[in-house]
């Protein structure tokens, strides 16, 4: 009994923490662009999986490290700037709504370049999740000339760039334990990440008070938001299920949307339909 509550436990915190990321991005951009905050995030990040997971890293083969770069590149490193760039134009809601749109995109990729099969209530699963996110940005842009829509598109090629991730590590990874490729992945990408951030100009405005506040959001982002998150999440898989683990999806939205609030960001009905017929879509594609 207790081991059923807890997994709801860990799955409430997971929603909590994953949520409140969009809201840290935001608030990390008032001090930082949008590179130094990619980098920053990834080198935080890096230093704590790097202090818990440093020995896991001896239990990966030679011949898997391409696989481990590859991930890094498409799970880690790209989203982190991709995600960081969006929200320079877009709202945290909303790219924390079409930030459900991975495991459509996870089945799309699946279903086309990795062999796994799917079933017709998918792919309406799959339409349905379109349907909603082409409603929730052109209703956006509509009603927010001052913000630049075309941006939401880095979004969703992030969520491509996850779908991608998750099908590399089903299909080559999956003998590995996930504290190995996480701190793999993220020794892979602290040389690039710090020479992104020092070439970005950030060590000439470190003093600057603006400056740090933005990048003590940003720790908290990386340790909190990805390290101890990830730590969670392989434990909540551990106890439960795949399938239960990413039931996350659903939550974090809701969480972020709740943020946005506080933040003074707010939804159309049109949006918030948007919203809901998303969050269908993806229910139709996930459920068994």
């Amino acid at each position: 009994m207790f081991s059923k509550e807890l997994k709801w436990i860990y799955l409430i915190v997971l929603s909590l923490i994953w949520g409140s990321s969009f809201i840290l991005i935001k608030k990390g951009l008032i001090g930082l662009t949008a590179m130094q905050l990619g980098s920053l995030r990834i080198l935080f990040a890096a230093i704590f999986l790097l202090i818990i997971g440093f020995k896991s890293l001896s239990k990966i083969p030679k011949n898997k490290w391409k696989y481990i770069a590859l991930t890094s590149l498409f799970g880690t490193f790209t989203p982190a700037y991709l995600f960081a760039i969006a929200e320079t134009e877009i709202d945290s809601s909303i790219t924390a709504i079409l930030n459900a749109l991975t495991p459509l995109n996870t089945l799309i990729l699946g279903a086309l370049f990795f062999g796994i099969s799917f079933q017709k209530r998918q792919i309406w699963g799959v339409f349905i999740g379109l349907i909603g996110s082409v409603l929730l940005v052109l209703n956006g842009a509509m009603n927010n000339p001052g913000h630049n829509y075309y941006y939401a598109i880095l979004v969703i090629i992030a969520t491509i760039c996850y779908a991608i991730n998750v099908n590399l590590i089903k299909r080559f990874l999956s003998d590995l334990s996930p504290l190995s490729i996480t701190t793999g992945n993220f020794t892979v990408l602290f040389l690039p990440a710090f020479l992104i951030l020092f070439f970005s100009g950030f060590f000439e405005v470190i003093h600057i008070e603006k400056v740090q506040h933005s990048v003590l959001f940003i720790m908290i982002l990386g340790v909190v938001g990805t390290g101890i998150a990830n730590v969670l999440f392989f434990k909540l898989i551990q106890m439960s299920s795949p399938v239960f683990a990413t039931s996350v999806t659903y939550l974090i939205p809701i969480v972020a949307f709740f943020w946005g609030l506080l933040d003074n960001e707010m939804l159309t009905p049109i949006q918030f339909l948007g919203a809901f017929i998303i969050l269908i879509g993806v229910y139709l594609s996930a459920k068994k």
